[in-house]
């Protein structure tokens, strides 16, 4: 009988390269998800098919929200989930989707930062060596154009929105990894999805559909977005915490190094172009990412 057993290390790869894909493409389906609808409603339609998707979860876990943990669960729904949402899909408008990618790589980076400036974590030479390499690297994506010309006088707003999504993840992070210790990563998502999601019901109640109805392929596009939230933020989430479970939070940040890979190639296969300068800068992020993940003491 078939059996995945992640205790096993080619099931972890396996797996691992499994979540970088699905997450790699969700900044495609994202892109898809835009043709037909606002990056409001993407990014609603993203958080409530989610909650709907978590809702049996949450139920069944309902009675563990208490007046102690309610206000960190909405920092993980809102800060970890919804506003990121939001910045993704506006960025989107205006930036490629593997470009979007590629600039995700910064959570790390922002992780420990936020880590060092609120929560007294340590950090040595080669962290600082890291930060300032991503950094760069993510300044020199944004401020070059397509052609490898510096556009310095007309930078892509667009590409901080990401950037600021980055660092809401760092923020939710730090928050669970110092803050909530009463729930299971299970748990814990869904219970924040409960209270986040009917609020991105709401707001799609007064939001315009005429435009994206009259689209000729509202449905199919629809379809994506319905994707993007079971697949690439249920299911993920899910797979995630499982990993993380049988290997370590070590292994699990190795998807940093994967995700934008996936993203490049679904962005190169709906025609986007990647220059060399460009990948030059995703370079140096990727270095950064993999310098603030080091444990050597320097």
């Amino acid at each position: 009988m078939f059996k995945i057993n992640l205790n096993s290390k080619v099931w972890q790869w396996l797996t691992l390269i499994f979540l970088s894909f699905i997450w790699g493409s969700s900044f495609i389906l994202m892109k898809k998800g835009l043709r037909s609808y606002s990056s409001d409603q993407v990014a609603a339609l993203r958080i409530f098919i989610s909650f709907l998707a978590f809702l049996p979860f949450g139920i069944k876990y309902f009675k563990k929200i208490t007046r102690k943990n309610i206000l960190s669960l909405f920092v993980v729904g809102f800060i970890g989930s919804t506003i990121p949402a939001f910045l993704f899909t506006k960025a989107q408008t205006n930036i490629d989707s593997g470009l979007a990618g590629i600039l995700n790589s910064m959570t790390p980076l922002f992780t420990l930062i936020i880590g060092l400036i609120f929560y007294k974590s340590t950090a040595k030479l080669i962290h600082a060596i890291g930060i300032f390499l991503g950094l760069v690297g993510a300044l020199g994506l944004i401020i070059y154009s397509v052609n490898g010309t510096s556009i310095l006088g007309n930078i892509n707003y667009y590409g901080l929105l990401v950037v600021l999504a980055t660092i809401c993840y760092g923020i939710n992070v730090n928050h669970v990894k110092y803050i909530i210790k009463d729930l299971n990563g299970l748990e814990l998502t869904s219970l924040a999805f409960m209270l986040v999601g009917p609020f991105a019901g709401i707001y799609l109640l007064f939001t315009d559909f005429s435009f994206p109805l009259s689209t000729n392929d509202y449905l199919l596009n629809l379809s994506y977005i319905a994707i993007l939230a079971v697949i690439g933020t249920v299911l993920a989430l899910v797979i995630f915490n499982t990993l993380i479970q049988h290997t370590s939070a070590l292994f699990g940040a190795s998807v940093t190094y994967l995700i934008p890979v996936f993203a490049i190639m679904w962005g190169i296969f709906d025609g986007e172009k990647i220059t060399l300068v460009q990948f030059l800068w995703i370079g140096l992020i990727l270095t950064g990412v993999y310098l603030v993940n080091q444990k050597k003491r320097i």
